[in-house]
């Protein structure tokens, strides 16, 4: 405790003081300018009149502006005339108001001024209220556009990047030349901003903001960029597969889309998901609970992504154990069988596309599954098992490469698509295809070596490369 001028000041009251000084210059000192400034553009309690519908009209008349112009003059030598020009322009710019943003820094309003509550800059409340035009005023006449914050420590393409309305002064301020890759003290660019909000929003709507992630990457954002705590690009899309177990049956289809989209988008940058340790891994986390994630994990195989640790194989994480231990424990608690079909049904086609995306399967040394515990099909997973162990050590069926070789030639994603457009019999497609719950499909388990009734494959005469493999005996 100490003495102040009117008596002991607590320290409460002096953390309050710098807040309370800020209001206490706008009331007393400079508010009656910005006041009157206001007063001429028609903008003074503008926000509460129901009959303007928009302000966008509002200070753009030369009388307006000519008024306004005669009192910025009259004012120029008074006392708090800096502050309150440069108040008035974090007003303009919030509305838009460009024609009297120009005028204000023509009379010496400073681009750096924050605002005594907020403490944000006029081309961070430009951001903040969607004002692209304003955006690019501002940065032309000087405004750093890579600036932080204060309190938030945001810079305005942070700002931009968080909300899916504000694209466009994202993409205005990536073409002024915004720093893409710029962080903040704890190393959380655009980029994670944009992904991390994605997560945090409660509105399913707002999950929405794949445009900005595209923009950020198309402008040279790093896929690789990773926080002072750890946190990466798959961080907060590890954290929505969370909310995608708990969520109801369409917003788990509309989260499951927005991964698989920001997923192509991140691959495509560079971005690896299945990188250790095994927590912080996409993939693997996806393989954790199949059932859920199924759509993202044919994705995520189809597309490349590895089925083992890509830094260190097997045995730092492995696709083929987790899609076993998940199988046993699903099958060991389902009390409808027809449910546990569904289940092995979707477990045999991971293993099949885990198989089809390498000529050479890696599992685990110590792999070894206990299906003692299982309810329903038993034999079935120790089947599954024993076709997967056996085949790590004998050489593959040419049908298997063959169709290894061609799935890899139709990538990118979706390959299916591309499959079904090719001439060959449905047999083949569905082999091709992997997927054991479509209608219509045979069982071709892991050790069907059945002659097929086609011994040839037939592929697009505008395709080089599969074109090469023709004839290949299937047998």
């Amino acid at each position: 405790m100490r003495e102040g001028p009117a008596g002991p000041v607590c320290r409460a009251q002096r953390w309050r003081m710098p807040f309370l000084h800020g209001f206490r210059r706008i009331t007393l000192e400079y508010q009656p300018l910005v006041d009157e400034i206001l007063a001429l553009l028609a903008l003074q309690d503008a926000e509460r009149q129901d009959a303007l519908e928009s302000h966008a009209c509002l200070g753009s008349n030369g009388s307006q502006l000519s008024a306004m112009r005669q009192v910025l003059e009259r004012e120029a030598h008074s006392p708090f005339y800096q502050e309150g020009v440069s108040y008035t322009l974090l007003k303009v710019t919030e509305l838009g108001l460009v024609e009297a943003a120009e005028v204000l820094l023509e009379f010496g309003a400073d681009l750096s001024f924050e605002d005594p509550v907020t403490y944000y800059t006029p081309l961070h409340i430009a951001v903040l209220r969607n004002q692209p035009d304003m955006v690019e005023l501002l940065a032309r006449h000087g405004a750093d556009i890579n600036r932080r914050d204060r309190i938030h420590e945001s810079s305005p393409l942070d700002l931009a990047s968080e909300e899916p309305e504000r694209l466009p002064c994202l993409q205005r301020l990536l073409q002024l030349g915004a720093d893409v890759n710029a962080a903040d003290k704890t190393g959380k660019t655009a980029l994670l901003h944009a992904l991390l909000h994605c997560y945090c929003s409660s509105d399913v709507v707002q999950i929405h903001n794949t445009e900005s992630i595209r923009l950020l990457l198309e402008g040279g954002a790093d896929a690789r960029a990773t926080t002072e705590d750890g946190d990466t690009v798959f961080t907060y899309i590890i954290f929505l597969l969370g909310d995608i177990v708990l969520a109801s049956t369409e917003e788990a289809e509309v989260q499951n889309r927005f991964c698989i989209r920001v997923m192509q988008l991140l691959m495509a940058h560079g971005a690896n998901p299945s990188e250790c340790p095994s927590l912080e891994s996409f993939t693997y986390r996806c393989l954790q609970n199949f059932t859920c994630h199924f759509p993202l994990l044919r994705f995520l195989l189809e597309s490349g992504a590895a089925y083992n640790c890509s830094l260190h194989g097997p045995s730092c994480w492995s696709g083929f154990q987790t899609v076993f231990d998940c199988l046993c424990s699903h099958v060991s608690i389902l009390k409808d069988s027809s449910i546990s079909t569904e289940v092995i049904q979707m477990g045999q086609t991971l293993l099949e596309l885990m198989m089809a995306s390498s000529q050479t399967i890696q599992l685990p040394s110590d792999f070894e599954v206990d299906v003692n515990s299982c309810r329903y099909h038993e034999e079935k997973i120790r089947t599954l098992f024993c076709s997967v162990k056996q085949l790590e050590h004998t050489p593959q069926a040419l049908k298997h490469l063959c169709r290894v070789f061609i799935r890899q030639r139709l990538r990118p994603w979706p390959i299916d698509i591309k499959i079904k457009a090719l001439p060959l019999p449905d047999r083949l497609k569905w082999y091709l295809l992997i997927d054991h719950a479509a209608v219509g499909h045979e069982d071709l388990s892991l050790t069907d070596d059945s002659p097929s009734p086609h011994s040839v494959v037939t592929v697009p005469p505008d395709s080089q490369q599969i074109t090469a493999l023709h004839p290949l005996s299937l047998q």
